[in-house]
């Protein structure tokens, strides 16, 4: 084999690792989904973002903004609990969220994260009188889609 043919095999196999690794830290960086619009709270907007960890868990952040206070709601509740559909459609408390004003904002943002071995089909948001409650008593204020 010539040089010229070594030269153009070394450089289709420097794109194929190329290209190849672009796909895989394009995969890593996992899945951002938008909440869906809310009856509740109507001017809350967010997303949740799941990325996979190094240890097979998935980490789950939450940023939503214009997240009313749980006690202003009618009727008012104690708390917004985070909610996570799993892939074994079991619904599971991973937590509460509470919203806040920044120091230099009047904008109300909430902010959560954790991470689970469950891999999560959708997550949602219920306002609830009790933060250990165990199942979603109450209606649900935000969703996302299923994912």
């Amino acid at each position: 084999m010539n040089s010229r043919n070594w030269l153009k095999l070394a450089k289709s196999i420097g794109l194929a690792i190329t290209a190849a690794t672009f796909i895989l830290s394009m995969n890593s960086c996992g899945k951002k989904v938008k909440f869906l619009s809310s009856s509740v709270v109507p001017a809350a907007t967010g997303f949740v973002k799941i990325t996979r960890d190094g240890n097979d868990n998935y980490a789950i952040k939450i940023d939503i903004t214009n997240l009313a206070e749980s006690k202003q709601l009618h009727p008012n509740r104690s708390a917004y609990i985070v909610w996570l559909v799993a892939d074994n459609t079991a619904t599971k408390n991973i937590g509460q969220i509470q919203s806040s004003k920044s120091f230099m904002t009047k904008t109300l943002k909430a902010n959560f994260k954790t991470v689970t071995s469950f891999m999560p089909t959708r997550i949602f948001l219920t306002a609830e009188d009790d933060v250990s409650v165990q199942y979603p008593t109450s209606e649900v204020v935000l969703t996302t889609p299923v994912f």
